[in-house]
């Protein structure tokens, strides 16, 4: 299974694609606190559509607090300041894909401490970003193609 981490994630439209994505996929999805929104957010529950009974969800008061949690994990960082490109990755069962929140991203601090973790999806120079669910549903069907898409038809 792959982890998606939602860092401080703003917006719940965007929130609630991803987990209908996890749902979908088998992934789990981490969030970690704060939360832009509530969880009771109807435009959350209505992006994940009638999916969130399928959904295995964690959440989390930091991000220090999810990596203790998971010592021996790989933690990929997406962001874009990172080098290396999310394709160049193998992935692997269980691999934590860590996405930041939509208008500041993962923040310097972590980037820094985790530096050699951090990949980005390329895009045309002097353009911000992709959208947050279209980014994190992006990489997660690249670990999922390079696994064989596992327990998927």
């Amino acid at each position: 299974m792959f982890h998606i981490v939602l860092v401080e994630p703003e917006i719940p439209q965007n929130t609630g694609n991803i987990a209908r994505t996890c749902a979908v996929t088998g992934a789990k999805l981490h969030l970690v606190r704060p939360l832009g929104f509530s969880i009771e957010d109807k435009q959350l529950k209505r992006a994940g559509l009638d999916y969130w009974h399928e959904l295995d969800i964690t959440y989390h008061d930091s991000f220090d607090e999810l990596e203790a949690a998971h010592p021996e994990a790989r933690f990929f960082l997406l962001s874009t300041h990172a080098t290396r490109s999310y394709a160049d990755v193998r992935y692997r069962d269980g691999d934590f894909l860590v996405f930041g929140k939509e208008t500041a991203g993962l923040g310097q601090a972590l980037l820094s401490r985790r530096s050699e973790d951090a990949v980005r999806i390329p895009m045309r120079e002097g353009l911000r970003s992709l959208n947050l669910s279209n980014s994190a549903a992006l990489v997660l069907y690249e670990a999922l193609r390079q696994n064989g898409f596992p327990q998927m038809r």
